[in-house]
């Protein structure tokens, strides 16, 4: 838990140590942010359509599929230099002895400088069917293959199947291949190989279809006549075999440089150009064997800028998915890690529960509670703390509230409870008034919406039997868990803060005491200068300074505290960012502490790197699962990523249920677990975005009151009233004295004044709210009556009576 509290408004602006700070809100991040998610969501759509859309595949996998009604009979058996922009469609042959040698799905950085030296070797020229991200990806190879003397068409832009996309995606499959080869060479062609082609009457309606389409926009559709079946890597001899024609016609011969292995069409390339040529054929590209005008010409300034823009921009995508690989990994690993951690420190820490720290704490405890405008929930909060197995006074600390706060607590007229009232000036300064007024050496600070078990202080203060203990972290709970919302947050409690602390105490670098339930030595306060206002988790803050100052700080897990949590989204932000902006204030500020020895170096080396990795690093780079997931579910096997996401989920499900094991909590609440992984999980991501960016601004925050809901109510009975005889004075100022030589571990503060009169033996039945023992009933589970607002805010542990749970 974090403070909830607001500064006045004169203190909203100012000047900071290092000169003007600024208070605006900040808006520039968002804009930023959309940006960068918009950015984001672009290059995955480019890097899923150009890479997992579509694929290079089987050359016969879509040919010869469905009727052909409507091909023309001429085209049928006509030549396979197809051109649909005259009418009527004309067709093409290579002339006899003639072999125009077809290379596609290149160019592959493996494969094409082979082919291209063998053909360098024979003296042989080609054309080379290009794919137009393969082009993007190596341009140079493009460049290679024109500067040869080949010839180069486009084979799409993704190895599409033109026959079986809509008529705008066919248009940007062959605009996209051009500006590709434009942009790489500053050239295009006007040569076309529609993927999954073969022989002319293998041509389907839907494959003519996108002929004349391609012809519409000036291309020539080149077929082929002899399938060297290379494709297939069925052995060097019968690709050499398929590929030797038969008789004196001309042929257009299609083999591969890209697509995948190709060493055996390398090796029965050097074997059947000899061959060939031998028996009488000649060599050509394709424009020469049918005798066709230039087809592959200088590409326009506009074309070649724009290609040159989308070949940056293809590569730019393939380096951000690369960096996102990484950060998956990254996020992967933390996650497992953290898990990991959590699970074997929680283990550890049960086994020492029930530990005894030395002889029982009896002496009376001092209970702060800062108050701004919480008349909602001051009474339950007032009369739990009263209500406690160990001997208490509460000092109420009126921060300048405007709802009648502290006229309501006088009212009560309640034994052992004092009402401080002050101008507004924030809820550290409140602390820090009600540690001076405190009559003795334990202090509580409890929020002004929380409620105490009864046992609660006494359990929050046995770790002080160990002089080396300077604050001890309570157990804090949600009471209002109706909703999705509040079960959410109950089981962030639960789950993420309790677990935590158990690490933290056995790493002995506790960074947080929250402010809804914590314990500290007065004397150890007073020695770290109070409760600093320089940052806005003051709770944190303070725990930071007093581990730096040598002390221990440990938890507590059997002292359990009950606190309202936001109740609407708009809250839960507000809180979640002054939390999140707070303890990186915090973090900054300690970091010294990364170099120190002893209790501070374990705060620094241990607590603080542990904040950084997992509640600062983790959530900035977690979204990356969850883009991925959605970029898996679209362009990759969508059963693998729902059977990786399921994993995930299983592993946060046990480990919530051992936390709540450990908690003693039922288990219902974790069927909202899934929907928390989409939702709840998402908007702390964007909190602690949002609070890194406020932090690198240089942005200041102030104070956000969180709404009161009134979830907390008080117990029946007439109020009693107040003892006889003035309240003492508080003690006087505490001057620490210099550090002894051995260290702040061995130093032992003084002790605290003495005790009021009768408070230490004192448990007077009206501070329950009821006139006599009679009236008041303590059901099993040490539930407090009347002070959770009905059965409905309980945990299922406490009820009625035994038997009775809710």
């Amino acid at each position: 838990m974090r403070p909830r509290e607001e500064v006045p408004s004169g203190r909203r602006g100012g000047r900071g140590r290092r000169g003007v700070v600024r208070n605006a809100p900040l808006r520039t991040h968002w804009l930023l942010l959309t940006v960068l998610v918009l950015t984001l969501a672009g290059t995955l759509l480019i890097q899923g359509y150009t890479q997992h859309m579509f694929g290079v595949g089987d050359d016969a996998a879509g040919s010869g599929q469905g009727p052909a009604d409507r091909v023309p009979a001429a085209v049928a058996h006509g030549g396979p230099v197809i051109d649909t922009a005259v009418t009527p469609t004309r067709t093409a042959r290579p002339k006899p002895h003639t072999i125009a040698l077809t290379f596609d799905d290149g160019p592959d950085p493996r494969w094409t400088p082979r082919i291209l030296a063998v053909l360098r070797r024979h003296h042989v020229h080609a054309t080379f069917f290009v794919v137009g991200t393969e082009v993007a990806a190596h341009p140079a190879l493009a460049r290679q293959i024109l500067a040869d003397g080949n010839q180069i068409g486009i084979h799409t832009f993704t190895h599409a199947n033109l026959g079986r996309i809509p008529a705008w995606q066919r248009s940007l499959e062959l605009r996209e291949a051009q500006l590709a080869l434009a942009g790489a060479t500053g050239r295009t062609s006007s040569l076309l190989r529609p993927p999954y082609s073969s022989v002319n009457d293998a041509l389907s309606d839907r494959d003519w279809d996108a002929v004349e389409a391609a012809g519409q926009h000036g291309y020539l559709t080149v077929l082929t006549t002899l399938d060297s079946e290379d494709w297939q890597r069925p052995g060097v001899g019968a690709i050499v075999a398929h590929a030797t024609p038969h008789g004196s016609a001309g042929q257009i011969l299609l083999m591969h440089d890209g697509g995948g292995d190709r060493a055996q069409t390398v090796a029965a390339l050097d074997r059947l150009l000899p061959r060939l040529t031998a028996r009488g054929y000649r060599f050509a590209t394709v424009s020469d064997a049918v005798g066709a005008a230039r087809v592959v010409r200088p590409a326009g300034a506009g074309d070649h800028r724009l290609g040159l823009a989308l070949i940056g921009t293809l590569d730019a995508s393939g380096w951000v998915l690369r960096v996102l690989g990484w950060l998956l990994l990254a996020a992967g690993g933390l996650a497992v890690l953290r898990a990991a951690a959590v699970v074997v420190a929680a283990r550890r820490h049960a086994r020492r529960r029930g530990r005894a720290w030395g002889p029982p704490v009896v002496e009376p405890v001092s209970v702060i509670v800062p108050a701004f405008n919480e008349s909602a929930g001051i009474e339950a909060a007032v009369r739990s703390l009263l209500a406690s197995d160990h001997p208490v006074e509460v000092i109420v600390v009126d921060d300048g509230s405007t709802d009648g706060t502290a006229d309501l607590v006088e009212s009560l007229r309640l034994p052992y409870v004092r009402v401080i009232r002050q101008a507004n000036a924030g809820k550290p300064a409140a602390l820090n008034t009600g540690v001076a007024a405190a009559s003795f050496e334990l202090l509580v600070m409890v929020d002004g919406d929380t409620v105490f078990e009864p046992d609660a202080v006494r359990a929050l203060v046995q770790p002080f039997a160990d002089p080396r203990v300077g604050a001890v972290s309570g157990n804090a709970k949600v009471v209002n868990r109706r909703g999705l919302l509040g079960r959410w947050q109950h089981i962030e409690y639960v789950v993420g803060f309790n677990l935590d602390r158990r690490l933290f105490d056995l790493g002995q670098c506790m960074p947080t005491v929250p402010g809804a339930v914590g314990a500290f030595r007065r004397g150890a306060l007073l020695r770290v200068g109070g409760v600093s206002d320089e940052t806005l988790a003051e709770d944190t803050d303070l725990t930071m300074a007093l581990c730096r100052d040598g002390w221990r700080v440990v938890y507590e897990q059997d002292a359990v505290a009950w606190t309202e949590a936001p109740a609407s989204l708009g809250a839960l932000w507000r809180q979640r960012y002054r939390w999140c902006y707070g303890t990186l204030q915090a973090m900054w500020k300690h970091r010294r502490a990364v170099a120190a020895t002893g209790q501070a170096g374990k705060l620094g080396r241990r607590g603080l790197l542990y904040l950084l990795l997992f509640q600062v690093l983790l959530p900035l780079v977690a979204p990356v699962v969850d883009v991925f997931a959605v970029y898996g579910l679209v362009f990759l096997d969508p059963v693998r990523i729902i059977g990786l996401w399921l994993g995930f989920l299983l592993l946060q499900a046990v480990i919530s249920a051992y936390a709540f094991r450990l908690d003693g909590e039922r288990m219902g609440p974790l069927w909202t677990l899934p929907l928390q992984q989409f939702l709840y999980r998402q908007l702390m991501y964007l909190v602690v975005i949002q609070s890194v960016a406020t932090a690198l601004a240089g942005t200041r925050l102030r104070w956000q009151r969180m709404e009161r809901y009134g979830s907390l109510t008080v117990p029946p009975g007439p109020a009693g009233p107040l003892p006889s005889g003035p309240l003492p004075a508080g003690p006087a100022p505490y001057v620490p004295p210099s550090h002894p030589p051995n260290g702040p571990a061995l130093y032992v503060p003084p002790a605290g004044p003495a005790p009021r009169p009768g408070l230490a033996g004192s448990r007077p039945d009206e501070a329950r709210g009821a006139a006599g023992t009679g009236d008041v009933t303590y059901p099993w589970g040490g539930r407090t009556p009347g002070l959770y607002g009905g059965d409905d805010h309980a945990p299922r542990s406490y009820g009625p009576g035994p038997g009775g749970g809710v």
